[in-house]
């Protein structure tokens, strides 16, 4: 199918990485190992971060619409419109019209839904992303915890579950050569969740400060200044690695021992899988969507959310059992390679379209 593909919160062709980004452009991989013609239909991005700034968009929007719909009069009209993560900060306004228009099946993938939102004046926002999810022809969720919600706030809506995944090419040809002291995580370096999971990490590293272990950080942002200050105290133990390509990522973890970040509002994580594929054993907490990429006891620990002295001890378990951390090392990688690969989900992911938005307009 010729496939029109919309990120409202953050286009693939966005310049600042970011996990929402590298899911994207691994949708579109996926839809086209699956044979499809994929076109980015639009860059216009609506997240924002008042109601009000999200009402300012209603002339922009106006003009979006007309622009895709002069395009497609003369041109080849796409066959299914793909919109990944609307939620009440960023709706999708354009795919529900341009599918009811054309007559083409619409899909959302990790799309999302909170009532309570609708209290805090996003209410006009969260209508757009409740009629996005009824009108769709299938609505992919890659956990089972945003699946729930989405069958609870709209028991009629057609759903279907595909797990996170990573293009797993670059790991296939590292050959890990663990550090067994060498902990690793890679995040940006921002306000919010990443910040908190920081500060967590932090307190629980001063906890095992008996322990001889090191941490590698790879990343950047707005707070490197306030990250690098909450290691300040444990001199000689941190090495600060920056933003790095994807290939040397790949390298990097491959030489590390221990995956470790607390998750705090993690989605589910992406950087898990690619930990996990480089062969390293992920350390992180019991919450959010981080049980839908680590596979607790097997493949990682998982401890309870906000437990800053559970966290340090599970970290301080595996640096001394060096036999649980390489069987789950190697566990880890085998999980994501045979289980967590772009092949398999864009197989997983054709089937969806094939069942559900395929057969059919809605």
């Amino acid at each position: 199918m010729r496939v029109a593909f919309y990120a409202p919160m953050k286009s693939p062709n966005h310049p600042v990485p970011s996990g929402d980004r590298l899911m994207a452009r691994l949708l579109i991989r996926a839809l086209e190992l699956g044979g499809h013609q994929v076109d980015v239909a639009s860059e216009f991005r609506t997240h924002v971060s008042t109601p009000e700034a999200a009402a300012a968009l209603e002339p922009v929007i106006g003009a979006e619409l007309e622009r895709l719909r002069l395009r497609w009069k003369s041109g080849p009209r796409p066959e299914l419109w793909f919109c990944y993560h609307p939620y009440y900060k960023s709706p999708d306004p354009l795919g529900p019209a341009i599918s009811a228009e054309f007559a083409i099946p619409y899909v959302t993938a990790e799309a999302s839904y909170a009532a309570k939102r609708d209290r805090t004046g996003w209410a006009a926002s969260q209508k757009l992303v409740g009629e996005a999810i009824m009108r769709a022809a299938v609505n992919i969720s890659f956990t089972e915890r945003d699946q729930a919600g989405l069958a609870a706030a709209f028991p009629q809506a057609r759903l279907a579950g595909l797990k996170p995944f990573i293009d797993t090419a670059l790991f296939e040809k590292v050959s890990p050569a663990p550090d067994p002291r060498r902990l690793m995580t890679v995040a940006m370096m921002r306000a919010g969740d990443k910040m908190d999971s920081y500060a967590m990490l932090a307190k629980a590293l001063r906890l095992i400060e008996d322990r001889p272990w090191t941490l590698a950080v790879i990343g950047d942002g707005p707070m490197r200044q306030e990250v690098q200050a909450l290691f300040a105290d444990v001199p000689g133990r941190i090495e600060w690695l920056g933003e790095r390509t994807a290939v040397e990522i790949a390298e990097l973890l491959g030489r590390g021992g221990l995956y470790v970040w607390p998750g705090c509002g993690e989605a589910y994580g992406l950087a898990y899988l690619e930990a996990q594929a480089a062969g390293l054993p992920v350390v992180a907490q019991q919450t959010a969507g981080v049980p839908a990429v680590v596979e607790a006891g097997v493949t990682g620990l998982l401890t309870p959310d906000g437990d800053v002295a559970a966290y340090a001890a599970a970290v301080a378990g595996l640096l001394d059992d060096r036999q649980r951390r390489d069987a789950m090392g190697q566990a880890a990688r085998r999980f994501v390679l045979g289980q967590r690969s772009l092949a398999t989900a864009a197989q997983l992911l054709n089937g969806i379209l094939r069942d559900s938005a395929a057969t059919g307009v809605t």
